[in-house]
């Protein structure tokens, strides 16, 4: 047992309690348990490190070896095929235009919408609610939104199609209205008090203290995006147009019409064998929301408020 010691304004330093030291056996559960999640950890990335290996493997490897980590003789083929056209850069491009506008959209008007319905002095408070939980459990299905979308609004090779159908989510919204909901009543009235108004108070006040819950939805946004294919398949007919998922989905496509002729030499022409193209894609694919995840993965580990109220 050993006293934890604080230092006063005086200067003086008092022991205010006692931190217990851990016992063996209680060490060696520690270990064991962090050894564990390592090995549980190890285990998850093994796909994504086989697909980055293979990727980078030869013809002749990734036949012979049904598994590997480390690849015997690295080649960049798969890479040079992919690349050697632009539609890859094309597709990043378009791609990061559409999450970012589209992340933008969601959460504009999926936190407009959570405020008011999170304060218990709306008026059809709950009406509103209901309105919005059927939204969840039933859907027009995909005719009449198709019709919607060519037809009426004529947003056809716009990116619009693919933004305005999914323009809030209501099971995010849902999430963001009940961590309004939470933030004390005290810190509105105060501000209220100070003279604010009540888009001030959502700006200045609401929104800096939802910073986790905001990181978290607006991922989940980001990634839904990024992964549009069904939507940008059905709305999007113009090639420079095209997001990241139909670029790759014609690259593999017309990979597999090639590997499918057994005339054809993949050496003669210098290009990878089809299995290692589509693990390039899929690395290509996946890096980008890799790179994005770190600068928020803090706000997944933060407590549920980030300010206080005084008394």
């Amino acid at each position: 047992m050993t006293n934890i010691l604080h230092k006063k304004d005086d200067g003086t330093i008092h022991a205010t309690g006692t931190l217990e030291k851990r016992s063996p056996g209680d060490q060696v559960v520690q270990v064991l348990i962090y050894a564990l999640i390592a090995l549980i950890a190890v285990l998850c990335l093994m796909p994504f490190i086989y697909v980055i290996a293979g990727s980078f493997a030869t013809e002749r490897e990734l036949t012979e070896r049904p598994f590997f980590l480390i690849p015997r003789e690295f080649s960049i083929n798969a890479y040079s095929y992919i690349f050697k056209d632009g539609s890859v850069f094309r597709g990043l491009r378009n791609s990061i235009l559409v999450t970012v506008v589209g992340t933008l959209i969601n959460m504009f008007v999926s936190c407009t919408i959570a405020y008011p319905l999170s304060r218990p002095y709306l008026k059809g408070r709950n009406g509103f609610i209901n309105m919005v939980i059927v939204t969840m459990l039933f859907s027009g299905g995909m005719v009449p939104s198709y019709i919607m979308v060519m037809n009426v609004l004529h947003l056809g090779n716009t990116y619009w199609a693919l933004w305005l159908p999914i323009a809030m989510n209501a099971f995010n919204m849902i999430i963001i209205k009940n961590y309004f909901q939470s933030l004390p009543m005290e810190l509105e009235e105060a501000a209220i008090i100070d003279g604010s108004n009540d888009l001030l108070t959502f700006i200045r006040i609401i929104l800096p203290l939802s910073t986790p819950v905001l990181a978290s939805v607006g991922l989940f946004y980001a990634v839904s995006h990024w992964n549009s294919y069904f939507n940008a398949m059905m709305y999007i007919n113009n090639t420079e147009m095209e997001v990241m998922p139909i670029v790759l989905r014609r690259m593999v496509f017309l990979t597999n019409q090639i590997a499918q002729d057994s005339n054809f030499d993949w050496g003669a022409f210098g290009q990878p064998p089809a299995k290692s193209v589509k693990m390039a894609v899929t690395v290509v694919s996946t890096i980008p929301m890799l790179c994005v995840y770190p600068f928020v993965q803090k706000y997944f580990t933060q407590g549920l408020m980030v300010g206080s109220v005084k008394g």
